[in-house]
């Protein structure tokens, strides 16, 4: 049995590690892209969160940050990929424990999503500006946390190799073939560079190409009678760094995982319980849309989003074309916040996220109610801004249907 995994960002990885660790049979990842994790995967915020999430993919959301911080314990998170606590907030906002589900399409903040606010206290952003008051706190650190997701996709890809995973890379698929019986028994490889093509045994496949998921499936399927409803929204992005993060008395000390678990990242028992990161929510009516701030560690790190628009969705992820407007936008919004002349620059940038219309993502086999689909085939695509949150529980639940085993989240509410 070989599996064939189309897409080599956060979801398709995930998806391979996992599997890995399982399987002896062949895995192979396909990556279009000449630059690896070049879109969301690599350029989103890395914010994770337990129970942010729709009752639809609210178990898979559980799963998954379970999962984050289980991987983070056993392999050095915080020094290889700087998973930290962090405290989300919100500036300026009255957050309702709203059950809204496309909050990122209406443009406002996913702090929306959060379902109740701790009362305040000192946990104060030290990189706010003095003349903004004190934000609400919507969770102090118990089910929200950070990462680097460009990092952990890095980590995750070379666990995959290290297992035997095979990478086609830059590569397409260009077509299938299926046996007598109608099921899957190869995939055809195109190396984009040098024009080879070639053939790849493949008897399961998973579509986890994020924005471009559904032009993958009608290439490989154009006969087929199922949609797959997944479209694109594109968002800029800066990583900054600023005078005033990270805080000096946390240079060289690694922020406990969870207050009440010491030492997971080789640090002393007895390490400060409230972590230095903070995930910041709030609005800019000016420019009618919501800021989202975030903290890195150890990187030092404040990455800073929530500027979408309907930018088209290219061939290739490297053929970006940043839109100055936008990034004015977010360095006026960055100024505001952090103050004048106390950051700098390090990188401009523009993703696309995989998204529904239903606002959860399709995480199952490709097959409707009605019967319609593909057989040996599987989804996983469509996860919006939580496709770093859910990425480990999604790959690991995918693994699970591709072996053939029970699901350890419920999954009715994201098919087809």
């Amino acid at each position: 049995m070989t599996t064939v995994i189309i897409g080599a960002g956060i979801i398709g990885t995930s998806t391979a590690y996992y599997h890995a660790q399982s399987q002896t049979s062949s895995i192979h990842l396909i990556e279009s892209s000449p630059q690896l994790f070049a879109s969301a995967s690599g350029y989103a915020a890395g914010f994770l969160a337990r129970d942010w999430f729709a009752p639809a993919s609210s178990s898979l959301g559980r799963l998954s940050f379970d999962l984050h911080k289980k991987l983070a314990e056993e392999h050095k998170g915080y020094e290889t990929w700087g998973y930290s606590r962090s405290t989300a907030t919100s500036l300026a906002e009255t957050i309702g424990g709203s059950e809204e589900e496309d909050w990122l399409g209406e443009g406002t903040s996913r702090a929306k999503a959060a379902k109740r606010i701790a009362e305040n206290d000192d946990s104060r952003p030290v990189w706010l500006a003095p003349r903004h008051g004190k934000p609400d706190i919507i969770d102090k650190g118990v089910g929200t946390a950070q990462v680097d997701p460009f990092e952990l996709c890095h980590f995750l890809l070379s666990e995959c190799k290290s297992r035997g995973v095979i990478l086609h890379q830059p590569a397409t698929a260009t077509g299938l073939t299926r046996d007598s019986t109608g099921a899957l028994s190869c995939i055809r490889v195109q190396n984009t560079q040098t024009t080879e093509e070639y053939d790849i045994p493949c008897t399961r496949l998973v579509l986890a190409a994020g924005a471009w998921t559904s032009q993958v499936f009608q290439r490989l399927f154009p006969d087929s009678k199922l949609q797959i409803p997944v479209s694109s929204l594109a968002g800029h992005s800066l990583l900054l760094r600023s005078s005033h993060w990270p805080p000096r008395s946390s240079d060289a000390l690694p922020p406990d995982i969870n207050a009440t678990h010491r030492g997971v990242n080789g640090s002393a028992s007895g390490l400060k319980t409230q972590p230095p990161c903070h995930a910041l929510f709030t609005s800019d009516p000016e420019h009618s849309y919501s800021p989202e701030l975030f903290t890195r560690l150890p990187a030092g790190h404040i990455y800073i989003a929530g500027l979408n628009g309907p930018y088209p969705l290219p061939s290739l992820a490297t053929e970006r074309v940043i839109d100055p407007k936008a990034i004015a936008i977010l360095k006026g919004t960055a100024q505001h916040l952090l103050g004048k002349d106390t950051f700098e620059v390090e990188r401009e940038a523009l993703c696309w996220r995989p998204v529904t219309g239903r606002g959860v993502p399709i995480v199952g086999p490709a097959s409707n109610k009605w019967g319609e689909g593909e057989q040996g085939v599987w989804i996983a695509a469509g996860h919006g801004p939580w496709g770093i949150s859910m990425s480990l529980g999604t790959g690991y639940v995918v693994a699970e249907m591709v072996e053939g085993r029970q699901t350890s989240a419920d999954l009715k509410g994201l098919r087809l």
